[in-house]
């Protein structure tokens, strides 16, 4: 069975948690407070699921998935991550995460930053265009015609490869939007963030495309 380790468990990783279990996935999951203060999360998920500290769910996983966001001062287990393929589920949010000045010229997208924060790893930006409740609820069978596409950034093949895959098996179509330097596509404000609850792949792409970089909200 593939462990996903999963740093973060507020709504995005708990969301994700529940979908890789039920796709067949094991999940090791970590928050900030310590893994005792999961005990009733991991008692819903099932057998399949155990809390660690961040360094242990990081190495716990084939892969791992990052639902925090990112702060300028790296306090991601990058040793346990490399080799790694992490996605990473952040938006860049001035309200809640303060100004990066990199990210506010356009020179570099938070997953650029992140990347370099992992540079050992191979990052991809996944998930974050979509309401995490919407990963169940909206999840369909592949072919179905309200099946809803969301998008991957990523340097690497090999990672937009296993997005690609995790997203089929939870439900989702696939636009990939690499590389990294492209993720601000999806970023808040931009038209497949506002579509994200109606748009299938042929939508997506076009909203990829009506894209434009603006003063971030």
């Amino acid at each position: 069975m593939t462990t996903i380790g999963i740093i973060g468990a507020g709504e995005v990783g708990s969301q994700i948690a529940r979908a890789a279990i039920a796709a067949g996935y094991s999940a090791v999951i970590a928050n900030s407070r310590g893994p005792e203060t999961l005990a009733g999360l991991v008692a819903e998920l099932g057998p399949s699921a155990r809390a660690a500290y961040a360094r242990d769910a990081a190495a716990a996983g084939d892969f791992a998935v990052v639902a925090v966001p990112l702060k300028v001062v790296n306090d991601m287990p990058a040793e346990e991550l490399a080799g790694k393929i992490v996605l990473d589920t952040n938006n860049y949010m001035v309200w809640r995460d303060g100004h990066i000045p990199v990210v506010d010229s356009g020179e570099k997208t938070v997953h650029e930053l992140r990347q370099e924060q992992l540079p050992t790893s191979k990052v991809a930006k996944a998930f974050t265009h979509i309401q995490a409740p919407r990963l169940l609820t909206s999840a369909r069978p592949a072919g179905a015609p309200d099946r809803l596409a969301l998008s991957v950034s990523s340097n690497f093949p090999e990672a937009v490869a296993l997005v690609t895959r995790l997203y089929d098996q939870f439900g989702f179509d696939t636009v990939d939007n690499s590389p990294l330097s492209e993720s601000w596509r999806t970023g808040p404000g931009q038209p497949a963030w506002i579509r994200h609850a109606h748009q299938n792949r042929e939508e997506l792409a076009l909203n990829l495309r009506r894209a434009r970089r603006h003063a971030p909200a």
